[in-house]
């Protein structure tokens, strides 16, 4: 089974990126080679075992399919837990950029299976970044190797993302090698990968507030600060961290979702990272990369099914072409609103890839300051447009496959299920739309704004046969333009009203840019069968998808107060 495009992905990281400057074409090659291969043969065969055999809770321990551990076993094997580790830690030392093409073969596959590593290493990252030495060789290289798995323990029963409502407390008990000492209690809810029985240890990443010397907690997100919880403790021992429950999801099945609940028998043992009140700073680290990679296992999920779409309507023989009457069936790929259809899922998913490549590169390129600053502002929209539209891609496979792709016989529907999820995953599509609008544009300096600015009129300015598509660029930013002037106008309880829509929005003018740059770097490419695609694909997006953005922002334009503050008529 084909699960991405090699050619697409060559294309992309070599031909579009142009990432000669971070990684040579031989070991490229080797690790996508290897991911591809690696992918198919231990992650692949148990996709639909893992959904049907959910983890279990039994006698306080998490179990989950066996073959999800042999599967992480020869991943850890192949040392792509940590590839993008400096090698004095463990790593390969590669760009952030070739590890995301990499981890998309195995999300494609599994990506249920694939979580555990993208967040251990997230955690290990964020550890690498902020922890001591001491903390670094106890806890990060374990996960480098992929020994240990991580988490990351943010959301509580009652405050969900709401994070300033975090109850967890840490009560300092000490000093030792590995930092100060707390103990913890509290309880953390929808944590992946909260427990399970293949890894020998998990260390979860835990935000909690602590006690001060009139024994109140600090209020707000400035009051949290982060924590190192192991399961086991250094010396063996168990922690004292109990599985109160698991979640069991309508898709991404085989990752364990567990409510944890710490301290239970008098404080979990934690070591602070960093200085106190500095938790959701720190947090941010893991959170914005676990972000661009749910984006990125939306994008590969929503590939896979337009393969498999692509595969099915030409093999499926039904009705007859426009015009016949009488004669054989026809393959359905030769029906118009088959065409379509698979026009609007190559449109969806390789330009969700496309997007997650891009910010991938810029993660390896924040050393700039402007890179950095358009990182932050993509960021949002690099979780969320490929969660959306990956999604809308698999609902358009089912579509395709027709009855058959409701059924469990196909694997289109299963797909739908795991991806469901990715819109809610790492900050709703609500929250993203907030941090975008609220923290990245109206509370910014507005670098990442004005050096977007520029990238997207260096694209308008397209001359010969993409001309046509630069002026519609540039039309739509002009909507963007006028939307945040009126934001700016506006108090917080109007425009947040518009914050979503303002995402969806700006989005699509980000992709309608990139799927213009890859038109443009594909007409170069020398293949004129992958050119024609590629041009098709973009005239699609321009004409039956960037359209969409003036009526998303013509409310916000407008100065729209949004719904009235009463809420007794719902």
């Amino acid at each position: 089974m084909t699960l991405l495009s090699r050619q697409d992905i060559d294309f992309l990281l070599h031909d579009w990126l142009g990432v000669a400057d971070l990684v040579d074409r031989d070991t490229a090659d080797a690790i996508l080679d290897l991911s591809e291969k690696a992918a198919a043969r231990d992650f692949l065969p148990h996709y639909k075992l893992a959904d049907r055999q959910q983890p279990e809770l039994v006698d306080g321990a998490v179990h989950i399919l066996p073959a999800i551990g042999d599967a992480l076993k020869s991943c850890a094997d192949l040392g792509l837990f940590g590839a993008g580790f400096a090698e004095e830690i463990g790593g390969f030392g590669l760009p952030h950029v070739l590890c995301s093409a990499s981890f998309a073969w195995f999300a494609a596959a599994s990506i249920a299976t694939s979580a555990y590593p993208m967040l251990t290493a997230a955690n290990a990252r964020l550890l690498t970044t902020f922890g001591t030495a001491a903390q670094v060789d106890a806890f990060a290289r374990p996960q480098i190797a992929g020994r240990w798995f991580g988490t990351m323990c943010l959301s509580e029963p009652q405050a969900g993302s709401s994070l300033a409502d975090v109850a967890t407390q840490a009560r300092a008990e000490g000093e030792d090698a590995l930092g100060p000492r707390y103990r913890l209690t509290g309880s953390k809810m929808w944590i992946s990968g909260g427990d399970q029985d293949v890894s020998a240890n998990i260390v979860h990443l835990v935000l909690a507030k602590i006690v001060g010397a009139d024994g109140k907690l600090p209020e707000g997100t400035e009051g949290l600060s982060l924590f190192i919880v192991p399961k086991l403790l250094p010396d063996g021992g168990r922690n004292d961290i109990v599985v109160a429950g698991l979640n069991h999801k309508m898709g991404y099945r085989g990752t364990s979702n567990c409510l944890l609940s710490f301290g239970e028998m008098g404080g979990a043992t934690g070591w602070l990272v960093g200085a106190p009140g500095q938790g959701l700073r720190q947090m941010f680290h893991m959170m914005n990369e676990a972000r661009i990679s749910v984006g990125l296992g939306a994008a590969a999920l929503g590939y896979r099914a337009f393969l498999l779409s692509t595969t099915y309507a030409r093999e499926r023989l039904q009705g007859r072409a426009a015009g016949q009457r009488g004669g054989a069936p026809v393959a359905i790929i030769e029906h118009p609103d088959v065409q379509r259809m698979l026009l609007s899922q190559k449109a969806y998913a390789e330009g969700a890839l496309a997007l997650c490549l891009y910010c991938a590169k810029l993660v390896d390129e924040a050393g700039d300051a402007d890179k950095a600053a358009l990182l932050s502002l993509l960021t949002p929209i690099a979780k969320t447009w490929p969660s959306e539209y990956g999604l809308a891609a698999n609902d358009i496979a089912i579509q395709i496959h027709g009855g058959y792709g409701y059924t469990q016989d196909f694997d289109v529907e299963q797909l739908y299920r795991d991806n469901r999820l990715n819109p809610i995953h790492e900050g709703t599509t609500g929250v993203q739309g907030t941090d975008l609008l609220g923290r990245k544009i109206l509370g910014a300096d507005n670098r990442g704004l004005d050096i977007l600015r520029r990238e997207i009129a260096h694209a308008a300015a397209a001359t010969g046969e993409f001309a046509v598509f630069g002026e519609a660029l540039a039309a739509a930013w002009q909507e963007v333009e006028a939307a945040i002037d009126a934001a700016r106008a506006m108090d917080p309880g109007a425009w947040l009203h518009h914050a979503t829509p303002f995402l969806w929005a700006f989005g699509h003018v980000v992709l309608a840019w990139q799927w213009l740059s890859q038109a443009q770097a594909a007409a170069r490419h020398g293949d004129e069968r992958f050119a024609f695609g590629k041009a098709q694909a973009c005239r699609h997006f321009f004409t039956s998808e960037l359209p969409k953005v003036a009526p998303w922002l013509a409310p916000m334009q407008r100065g729209d107060a949004g719904a009235p503050a009463r809420t007794d008529y719902f």
